[in-house]
């Protein structure tokens, strides 16, 4: 090879490189940029609902995404408190990892086959509204750096409100709102603590278990969620996420 044509090839490769760091560092800006206008937006679509309406247009008999953005203040409490009483009870406490969650999971993982998550409601948010479902690492090191812009960008009443908008409560309905009507045939801020229950149990996987006709485990997990909400201290919980340093949430008791 010739030094005219090595030389050619390094400044090839180097404007490769710096066209590839322009693109990552706009893509960036963007992602920053759009996340604070959803600090006071409501959310008009997430990624997983726009994959979810790709999907649809390969099955017609795919159900409709159903979809209806609520603000928190006019939604049940009991809806948030369920959700971290479920999810994430040490919401209030983290910015956005639950270190010991992690570690439990990872030793879990090691000594059982079935995979138990520990992500918590600002990881599952930015996984919900930008990313895509998977476990490679390429996704969760984007997650990780979503995750840590959200808890920055965002005050928590705010990742709890999207996360509340945003989740699927069932096939093709996300959030409290669209699950209380379709669901549970009610609106979201009429919403019993027993029924927010039961929407916070099918979390896990709410293609599998159903809000409408919960069966066994579904049933069980509603009522230790229950019980959480009670130990956590009910709606009177909430006022954490308001305070500059919140207190830490009583200890997690077991299933």
């Amino acid at each position: 090879m010739t030094a005219s044509a090595s030389s050619s090839r390094r400044g090839l490769l180097r404007r490769v490189i710096r066209t590839m760091v322009r693109l990552a560092l706009g893509l960036l800006l963007f992602t920053v940029l759009v996340t604070l206008v959803l600090r006071w937006v409501p959310v008009p679509i997430s990624s997983m609902m726009l994959r979810r309406q790709v999907l649809t247009l390969f099955d017609r008999e795919a159900p409709p995404l159903r979809y209806d953005w609520v603000p928190l203040e006019k939604m049940s409490p009991h809806a948030a408190v369920a959700v971290i009483a479920a999810e994430d009870q040490l919401f209030a406490a983290h910015w956005g990892f639950d270190v010991q969650a992690i570690e439990k999971a990872m030793k879990h993982n090691k000594r059982g086959k079935r995979v138990r998550g520990a992500s918590t409601i600002t990881q599952q948010v930015a996984k919900n509204l930008y990313l895509w479902p998977g476990r490679s690492y390429l996704r969760k090191g984007l997650e990780a750096g979503l995750t840590l812009m959200l808890e920055v960008l965002w005050p928590k009443e705010r990742i709890l409100e999207v996360y509340l908008n945003i989740a699927e409560f069932g096939d093709g309905v996300y959030g409290v709102g669209a699950a209380s009507e379709h669901l549970l045939k009610t609106d979201p801020d009429r919403l019993s603590r027993s029924q927010a229950a039961r929407l916070a149990a099918v979390l896990p996987s709410p293609k599998r278990y159903s809000v409408r006709n919960p069966g066994p485990y579904v049933q069980r997990r509603a009522a230790w969620i229950e019980r959480q909400m009670r130990h956590l201290g009910g709606t009177s919980m909430l006022r954490q996420l308001d305070a500059d340093e919140p207190e830490p949430p009583a200890k997690k008791r077991r299933k």
